[in-house]
């Protein structure tokens, strides 16, 4: 029998967030793998200017764990994810984003949970947090909370992201891009819709969790709006979008802006929540007929 332990491969794509990919690298340090496998990371810039190459190179040497670095100089979420599969060794491949960080039992409760259910992968809640005090109207209109699940409960591809997952390497078999670069947002879930597609399963697992990072900039309400239109435009590539979505956006579109006024009375939660509704719809209906509301790849500002 071989005395070999597993070996799990953490990816992280980042851009232009050395600070926060410097606190992942040291939280990934803290790792407790309980003795039953080993791991490693690899990091692929997808900044041209090459800005997470230093604190690639600063990190110390003799960590528990070694880190690969990588650049992707065309900047697009889909090809970060493909040359960091593409580099992936061992028998499992772990999904993080730069500005998030994990428990320090986060890697061992995925593997022992992708034991338990025997399933091809894991998936974990992503917990917001906030290094300074948000204003009261993010808090409540909870724009950072995302939803969670009971543990076990086998997802569909609509709850499939990438920000905190564990897959078993076999997933990725066959596939030159797992990842579709003409999808600006949503990749991860049409990834998981095709992958279900051809028999995997996978399962939530509520107990290995990862914090993201919720800086003042994305308190802005600009960043707000313009993310909502990006994500309905880029529905508009998916497979998956027909007319009946249209149609949906069609009707919510006049509901919302007849909706805004009175939920201006009520409280900043709620008439923000509506505004990113609308903007939802509006970015499906304008792509719809060609219009790109949002030209950069990534809101960051």
């Amino acid at each position: 029998m071989s005395n070999v332990l597993p070996h799990i491969c953490v990816c992280i794509c980042t851009f232009k967030r050395p600070t926060l990919l410097r606190r992942l690298l040291e939280k990934l340090k803290e790792q407790d793998t309980g003795g039953l496998f080993t791991f490693s990371v690899i990091v692929v810039d997808n900044d041209l200017a090459e800005s997470a190459k230093g604190i690639v190179e600063g990190f110390p040497s003799a960590s528990a764990f070694p880190v690969s670095y990588y650049v992707e100089s065309r900047q697009n979420i889909a090809l970060a994810r493909n040359k960091a599969v593409q580099h992936a060794r061992g028998n499992y491949l772990a999904f993080i984003d730069d500005d998030e960080f994990p428990i320090q039992k986060w890697l061992l409760t995925l593997f022992e949970a992708c034991h338990t259910y025997r399933v091809d992968g894991i998936l974990g809640p992503v917990k917001p947090h906030f290094n300074q005090t948000p204003p009261q109207w993010v808090v409540k209109g909870k724009f950072y909370e995302r939803e969670v699940y009971p543990t076990g409960l086998v997802i569909d591809w609509r709850k499939g992201r990438t920000g905190n997952v564990l897959f078993k390497t076999h997933v990725f078999s066959g596939l030159e891009q797992p990842f579709q670069p003409a999808l600006r947002n949503g990749e991860d879930q049409d990834f998981f819709r095709r992958a279900i597609d051809r028999g995997y399963s996978f399962v939530w697992c509520n107990e290995a969790v990862a914090y993201e990072e919720v800086p003042p900039i994305r308190w802005k309400r600009t960043f707000l709006l313009r993310r909502a239109l990006l994500r309905g435009a880029s529905e508009r590539m998916m497979p998956t979008f027909g007319l009946r979505d249209i149609a949906k956006s069609l009707v919510a579109v006049p509901v919302y802006v007849i909706a805004v006024p009175f939920a201006f009375l009520i409280g900043q939660d709620r008439f923000m929540d509506l505004l990113v509704r609308l903007c939802d719809h509006l970015g499906k209906l304008l792509a719809a007929v060609g219009v790109n509301p949002v030209s950069e790849p990534y809101v960051t500002e």
